[in-house]
């Protein structure tokens, strides 16, 4: 027996105490992570941002098999939410389309979900009407049955069969009423069941995974009061993938305790969030350089050079490169050099002659 052929399944158990205990901890970690972040300026956090967003939509994409390219959604984003940055690069119509599903998700988190909402994102996942070789229904709810199959063809093994498709318009509504809803219930739970109750019920014909982890995304935001996203849960979630379907079947499959799931929930939660020190390590590292250097004076051309060596836009300083790069004169570009290197913000490595290179020093 499925979890949805219980009477009424959706009133899921758990145990109180070993569920209070983890979340606890997790949610202490991200207030530290919070508090971390918000103490940087703005520029910086428009940085992380970025990161982090870009992070998210590849990982959630390379979990269902489907390689975006990174450089295309950092731009897609960076243009959508107003902010400058270098590296620039021209996009697709369906990067542009699932970046707007995750904008919509983590920037309007507040906003009430809804089936026409959910179905502008299964839109934009497939624009063409397919999947694969595949026709498939397009933003709306499927009107056939659905399995989790994997194996080779003759001999596959089902992980899990979905509700009959007439139940579906009655159990989403069932479930929208329970999101917009505010119910006595920590956030960071209400994120974890959204996403189980959201794959069990499994509405649309394909594309369910990508949808579950933006509303993720979105119940967290909510979790947060912030649209400002600083950790990848998809990016955890595919390290952890194996881990995910085991959990996830087993959970499906049980007797309406979810103890097991929320408890994987967190650790997966935790190791995103341990992970921002990784992923943002360019970012924070930028930011306690100007920290470091924040009563030195240096003019645009300079600021810009010193970021985009942050941002790994090019290998070894030369002063050919600042020159190229800064759209400047040799001289100029020398200057400038001279200039940082004399207030600490440049180092000079061992190499001479043509080979004279620059680095940036470690604070």
């Amino acid at each position: 027996m499925y979890l949805h052929e219980r009477e009424y399944w959706w009133k899921f158990t758990y145990e109180s105490d070993k569920v209070m205990t983890e979340l606890g901890k997790v949610r202490a970690k991200q207030g530290l992570m919070l508090g971390r972040m918000s103490s940087l300026g703005f520029d910086f956090q428009e940085d992380a941002l970025l990161s982090t967003l870009s992070q998210e939509l590849v990982s959630s994409s390379e979990i269902e098999g489907e390689t975006l390219d990174r450089q295309q959604v950092r731009s897609s984003i960076a243009r959508r939410l107003g902010i400058e940055t270098v590296g620039m690069v021209g996009t697709s119509r369906y990067v542009d389309g699932v970046v707007e599903m995750l904008l919509d998700a983590t920037q309007r988190y507040a906003e009430p979900l809804t089936n026409e909402r959910l179905y502008g994102w299964h839109n934009v996942l497939f624009p063409s009407g397919m999947s694969g070789l595949y026709k498939i229904e397009v933003a709306r709810y499927r009107s056939g049955e659905m399995q989790v199959v994997s194996g080779a063809m003759g001999k596959e093994k089902v992980h899990y069969e979905a509700p009959k498709p007439e139940r579906v318009p009655q159990e989403m509504e069932r479930f929208i009423g329970w999101v917009n809803t505010e119910v006595e219930m920590d956030e960071v739970v209400k994120a974890a069941i959204a996403h189980l109750w959201f794959v069990t019920i499994h509405p649309f014909d394909d594309g369910n995974g990508r949808i579950a982890r933006a509303l993720t995304d979105m119940m967290l935001a909510r979790s947060e009061r912030t649209s400002k996203r600083f950790y990848s849960m998809s990016a955890e979630i595919k390290l952890m993938r194996s881990e995910y379907y085991e959990v996830l079947e087993r959970t499906q499959r049980g007797d309406g305790d979810i103890t097991e799931w929320l408890l994987w929930f967190f650790r997966c939660f935790d190791a995103a969030l341990d992970s921002t020190e990784e992923s943002l390590s360019a970012v924070l590292a930028k930011a306690r350089y100007w920290e470091h250097f924040a009563k030195e004076e240096v003019n645009e051309r300079q600021r810009k050079l010193i970021n985009l060596q942050f941002d790994g836009f090019f290998g070894k300083l030369t002063s050919g490169k600042w020159a190229k790069i800064g759209k400047c004169s040799s001289d100029t570009a020398l200057n400038d050099i001279k200039d940082l290197l004399n207030k600490g913000m440049l180092i000079k490595n061992g190499e001479g002659g043509r080979s004279t290179n620059y680095s940036l020093p470690e604070i």
